[in-house]
């Protein structure tokens, strides 16, 4: 590696000496000092990196000088220092590497060449689901049947654990990824042995194949979420490019006013980026108010990132991510590294330090926060609690105007419905009641505060005699086991017991659609009334679709404000106003008599909370229960594929693979599969949640002898392409223009205009050789990172999708998985262009990717004989934003890119 900065240097820290490359060396010819927190990170990951060729002198003076106002235009190679992974989107990544395997030993190179080269760490987070609830027995029944439903793909991940070096796993009902991330396996800044120099100390950053891995921004370490995909190069050891990229400052002031909780902060931070604009770009908090953040608080903000649309959105290190090593374990020894690393390199926050120059600045008076809640669709639409009543009353009327007349009154209240007061002595769900309440996510459930106050306010609603209707499912997901063990401490589990809030697991669930099945008595009114019903939770994410399909609308809420819409059992309650229940003698009980004041959660806080309970919960982490550790574990360096497998199959992607690529050709006589519209989400293309028995999916899952009631989730078999490609673009809330009238998977085969499933469309267009093109609107792809969403329309033979505009992570899935995605110049798209999705397409210019223009060929068929279409023609923007990006398509994808790479390093030409 070169040193042209001479920036190589000695820290002392503990009695022990470091290596480490210190920014200050650049201070007397580069202004550094006023750099963002997050660019002296990429800055000394620049210094570390140096090489001349990937990473050069040019690299290092670019990013040192940023200008905060200039467009960006520099490209930067960066490496992360390790990969975190969750086991939906970590099974494919190993299935695929397992593939690759089976490629380079193909292709006559060593197929143990195929390792993680960056240390990788997964934890099984996402398979439990809540099939039992509001029972003692609930956290133990459902890992039983999780470990049931998943013994091939547990296995699998224990293989990889096995044969893979640098490859580690967290087994299941330790916690979501996230939490455990923030709580044990964060450095903040990392080690690593540098030859004869000693031990190398560095800034901790990572890449996760889960967008809320920006969850770590709130501890000060740098990391964002990417497909999949790309998380795969990483672990091979491929650089991330990026664009040297804005960073926008958002200064908070003051502190949370009484009744105002993190998730509230967080709604409010979500809506106020949203409509700023910070898709692409870094952001930075700063200011007096992190005086007054708890770590916890700080850690709920940066979690949605996603939802705010930056690429993360972090807090620096200071004094609170001290005290908050100190109370997760962190040895005295770490502590003090972070400290005097942070110091040394300009990177420690303390009260009066100067800003940094930033691209752009928000403020926020904390003090104004009020409490909220989001939806009923997404998480950016965050509505005042004081106001939620009546904007659910007009979401319900616009929703209830488009069922049948019918159905319309069927579930409605009446006058009483009119009044906004159902009463309790109705015995079954109607319009406008929650029937699921969950206390979910690594959102809030990995924050004390909000935990304590769900926890404070379950005790009151018990003690004056509240209950929860019966048909609301209630279930406590903690992200963490030191969750139960403080709530425990503090008296206040058994009080959320009492009201159905039993743990259910220790890992994503309802948030990613994992809520599993309501109660049949339930399901059935509603399905027999055709109701419009609603779920509350603690999560991030509330799309169309995702947290159950028998659920219209859905609410993002604190813990508190989850508890308080099961007892109330109904979206039509002005909190405020209205009693959210009665008592034992029939008075009524108010939401404010039974909130917990902030004293009250201090108080209860300070004595629950210890250092011991982090480090009992993660002093044997990787180890897992007797369930993981009874799994037999498969030998050989090779996977032996199972073809009776429907969980773990061997993809197709390197199939036919030969060691050079072919030229890029023009995509030629394509068609159309799905012309969709605006904020397309991953979640409406990729495979989530339960799998239909009439799908696609559930027919071939059928037809080799899986009953239903053990098809699982989607996200379950993700390690099995033919299930994924027939749930692709399978969303039950999906609307595709070329099928009008449907919702769900459908489209028109346009040659003979039959209306069918897109995965039968797509494979009687394979038949007949014909590429196919997807068109959209604005914000394609927004949602999580889903390495599915690219990679299924890749297998459904899909080679280019033409819109509006792309969401950062999916644009670059759809590169990294040989799709390439145009975007229409500014004013046009496919109304105004008077497309209808059902002309053939023909795009030329692609041979010159550098010229980042195409020419689109859009032509109509006569609808008579003897007529001839007109056609349309229009420029599109090439949006392979990188000359890195250019190299992975040219090869097909990223994969096989880093295989030919590592093919030819074994036979030098």
């Amino acid at each position: 590696m070169n040193d042209s900065f001479h920036a190589r240097a000695k820290l002392i820290s503990g009695g022990e000496e470091y290596v480490f490359f210190r920014l200050r060396a650049l201070e007397d010819r580069l202004p550094v000092g006023r750099l963002p927190f997050t660019h002296k990170i990429l800055l000394e990951n620049l210094l570390r990196c140096e090489d001349g060729s990937l990473v050069t002198r040019e690299d290092v003076e670019s990013l040192a000088a940023w200008d905060c106002r200039a467009e960006p235009n520099h490209e930067i190679a960066f490496r992360p220092s390790r990969v975190l992974l969750q086991d939906f989107t970590g099974v494919p990544a190993v299935v695929d590497l397992a593939a690759m395997r089976e490629a380079m030993h193909r292709l006559g190179g060593d197929p143990e060449r195929i390792n993680p080269l960056q240390p990788v760490e997964l934890v099984i987070d996402h398979s439990v689901q809540v099939d039992d609830f509001g029972s003692p027995s609930a956290l133990d029944r459902n890992a039983a049947l999780e470990s049931e439903r998943n013994h091939e793909r547990y296995t699998f991940l224990r293989w990889g654990q096995k044969m893979l070096k640098g490859f580690k796993v967290v087994p299941p009902s330790m916690g979501i990824v996230h939490q455990v991330n923030l709580e044990h396996l964060a450095r903040v800044v990392f080690t690593s042995p540098s030859g004869k120099e000693g031990t190398l100390a560095f800034p901790d950053t990572l890449v996760g194949t889960d967008s809320h891995t920006t969850m770590i921004n709130g501890l000060g370490v740098l990391g964002w979420g990417v497909g999949g995909i790309e998380a795969e190069a990483a672990m091979l050891g491929q650089p991330l490019s990026m664009l040297i990229p804005h960073v926008v400052g958002f200064k908070l002031t003051g502190r949370l006013a009484e009744g105002a909780t993190a998730t509230d902060l967080v709604l409010t931070v979500t809506e106020m980026l949203r409509a700023y604009g910070v898709v692409g770009k870094f952001v930075e908090f700063y200011g007096s108010g992190l005086d007054h953040l708890p770590l916890a608080d700080r850690a709920t903000i940066a979690n949605m990132a996603p939802e705010y649309g930056a690429t993360c959105g972090i807090f620096p290190i200071d004094a609170e991510t001290l005290r908050y090593l100190e109370l997760s374990g962190r040895s005295a020894k770490q502590i003090a590294l972070v400290e005097a690393y942070a110091r040394e390199q300009t990177m420690f926050r303390e009260c009066g330090s100067p800003e940094a120059d930033y691209s752009g600045t928000l403020e926020l008076d904390l003090g104004l926060v009020e409490p909220s809640l989001a939806g009923p669709r997404r998480p950016q639409d965050r509505i005042a609690l004081s106001a939620a009543k009546s904007a659910f009353t007009k979401e319900l009327q616009a929703a209830l105007s488009e069922l049948p007349p019918c159905a319309a009154g069927a579930g409605s209240h009446g006058d009483e419905a009119a009044a906004g007061l159902t009463p309790l002595s109705k015995t079954g769900p109607k319009h406008g009641s929650v029937v699921i309440a969950a206390i979910t996510s690594c959102t809030n459930t990995s924050n004390p505060a909000v935990m304590i106050g769900a926890g404070l306010l379950a005790k009151k609603a018990v003690e004056r005699g509240l209950k929860v209707p019966s048909w609301v499912k209630t279930s406590l997901a903690p992200g963490s086991r030191v969750v139960t063990k403080y709530l425990r401490e503090a008296g206040l589990l058994p009080h959320l017991e009492s009201l159905g809030f039993h743990v259910v697991g220790y890992g994503c669930t309802t948030c990613i659609g994992n809520s599993g099945p309501l109660p049949e008595n339930v399901a059935r009114e509603i399905r027999d009334g055709d109701l419009i019903v609603c779920s509350v939770l603690s999560g991030n994410r509330n799309f169309e679709g995702r947290v159950h399909p028998e659920t219209r609308m859905n609410y993002l809420a604190s813990p508190p404000l989850v508890v308080a819409y099961a007892l109330a059992g109904r979206m039509d309650i002005d909190l405020y106003g209205d009693p959210i229940g009665f008592d034992n003698k029939g008075a009524p009980v108010y939401l404010r008599e039974i909130w917990p004041s902030s004293q009250e959660i201090d108080a209860a806080t300070s004595i629950s909370m210890r250092s011991d309970m982090f480090k009992d919960s993660y002093r044997n982490v990787f180890e897992g229960d007797e369930r993981w550790n009874s799994l037999e574990v498969p030998e050989g360096k090779l996977y032996g594929w199972e073809q009776i497998s429907t969980y773990i199959r061997q993809p197709p992607y390197f199939r036919d693979m030969r060691p050079e690529p072919d030229p890029v050709e023009d995509i030629k006589g394509a068609r159309v599969i799905a012309f969709l519209g605006d904020s397309v989400t991953t979640d409406h293309i990729s495979p989530a949640g339960v799998i239909n028995v009439d799908s696609p999916a559930g027919r071939y899952l059928v037809k080799r002898g899986i009953q239903p009631a053990d098809f699982n989730t989607y996200g379950s078999r993700r390690g099995n392409h033919e299930v994924m490609m027939r749930g692709t673009f399978a969303n039950v809330r999906l609307r595709n223009r070329l099928a009008p009238g449907t919702e769900g998977g459908w489209t028109t085969f346009l040659p003979t205009g039959e209306v069918v499933f897109i995965y039968d469309s797509a494979m009687s267009y394979a038949q007949k050789r014909i590429p196919l093109v997807v068109l959209a609107g604005k914000e394609y792809g927004t949602g999580s990172s889903r390495d599915w969403a690219a990679k299924g329309p890749r297998l459904l033979g899909i080679r280019a999708v033409i819109a509006e505009s792309f969401e950062r992570i999916h644009r670059t899935n759809l590169v990294g998985m040989g799709i390439v995605p145009l975007q229409f110049e500014e004013g046009q798209n496919a109304g105004s262009l008077g497309l209808t999705g059902r002309e053939i397409f023909d795009i030329e210019g692609l041979e010159d990717l550098a010229a980042r223009r195409v020419t689109v060929t859009a032509r109509r068929e006569p609808e008579k004989p003897g007529e001839n279409g007109e056609p349309v023609r229009f420029v599109a923007l090439v949006r392979i934003d990188t000359p890195r990006e250019e190299l992975y398509y040219r090869h097909g994808g990223i994969l096989q890119y880093v295989l030919r790479d590592l093919l030819h390093q074994e036979r030098p030409q």
